[in-house]
């Protein structure tokens, strides 16, 4: 995807509100999110600027967008726009269909693995067999590819693979949670199924753009941790007591510390777009959060059983979140970037000053 395909926050905003408008949400199912994505990439509102080039910002601003909407869709969403940005990057962009919806797949737990086929192939382009189980394919049922990360040897390479083919199986197996229930992110079996190779071998985790992507993901905690915060807004508009305007003062400051992170997280992006972005993202993450579990904790006391049990989309919506802010590797996470703050700068620049 070349920058000049790019659509404008402005024409994706719009795009996003009317879909708002279109369907309802959130989705209880992955049936009920196909329309809704399809109406985003149909409206090109997938064109969204790569991360590191110079809108890092305006990108995030999109997916918060979606989040706010329906965190089980923004899954779907970032995932495919993760996938265009990665196919991009590597300079795959005419070794894969033009109008695929994408999911994006590449946990590596050590019960799932997908090995490609011994074969002379190695460029990018080249087609595969590809034999295994892969985990948590988020919206697979819905997608008509995925990109994935598979094993030639002991070495790691990205392919892409058609839902549809044979060889490929669907299951309904490996996705028990009720948070996040209508991503489906079940388990795909693939036997002897053809695929095709994207990108050089350990391209997927050498690029500039995994920690630029991976800083994206705490843009969509932020966006539906803000719409959690809505609900509250509302209810203090129609008037409450001191305890309720005292969390609404806890949910503020938890959002615009959030909101203030990923805005430094993104400038200093675009404004290494080479360098490694771990550092930053690995801040970003842990921040946001933070924020997040501070607004959910802060709105439930707030609003009290009532919505949980009365409101379904406010019902879901708390659901959701916690499971979607899991992805984060919580105290691991937080060593990664203690040891990357040592390597890059033994002097934390704990400071004001830019």
């Amino acid at each position: 995807m070349t920058q000049d395909k790019v659509t404008s926050s402005e024409q994706r905003r719009r795009i996003i509100t009317q879909m708002e408008e279109t369907f309802s949400f959130p989705a209880g199912q992955v049936a009920g999110l196909a329309s809704p994505l399809s109406h985003l990439t149909d409206a090109h509102a997938d064109r969204l600027p790569r991360p590191g080039h110079g809108a890092t910002l305006e990108r995030w601003q999109s997916l918060a967008e979606v989040a706010a909407v329906d965190l089980a869709l923004v899954k779907l969403f970032e995932g495919h726009t993760d996938a265009l940005a990665i196919i991009a990057e590597l300079g795959a962009e005419h070794d894969v269909p033009a109008d695929a919806q994408w999911g994006m797949w590449a946990a590596e737990p050590p019960f799932a693995r997908v090995v490609i086929a011994p074969h002379d192939a190695d460029a990018s382009g080249q087609e595969v067999r590809i034999s295994g189980r892969k985990a948590w394919c988020s919206g697979a049922p819905v997608l008509s590819h995925g990109l994935m990360t598979a094993w030639q040897g002991d070495r790691q390479r990205l392919v892409a693979v058609a839902l549809d083919r044979p060889g490929v199986e669907i299951t309904d197996q490996g996705w028990e949670a009720v948070g996040m229930a209508a991503t489906a992110s079940m388990e795909v079996v693939f036997d002897e199924a053809r695929a095709w190779l994207v990108g050089p071998t350990d391209g997927y985790l050498e690029r500039s753009g995994f920690w630029q992507g991976g800083a994206g993901i705490a843009a969509c905690w932020f966006g539906g941790a803000r719409r959690l915060g809505d609900y509250l807004h509302e209810r203090a508009t129609k008037g409450g007591d001191a305890h309720l305007l005292a969390h609404l003062g806890a949910v503020d400051v938890a959002l615009e510390s959030a909101a203030a992170l990923l805005r430094d997280t993104a400038a200093w992006i675009d404004a290494h777009p080479q360098a490694s972005a771990k550092r930053v993202a690995l801040r970003a993450r842990a921040g946001i959060e933070v924020s997040v579990e501070t607004v959910i904790h802060h709105v439930g006391r707030a609003l009290g059983a009532g919505p949980y049990c009365r409101d379904p989309a406010f019902a879901r919506r708390m659901a959701d979140l916690p499971v979607f802010v899991r992805q984060s590797h919580g105290q691991r996470d937080l060593e990664a970037l203690g040891r990357a703050l040592l390597e890059d700068a033994p002097t934390p620049r704990w400071s004001l000053a830019p």
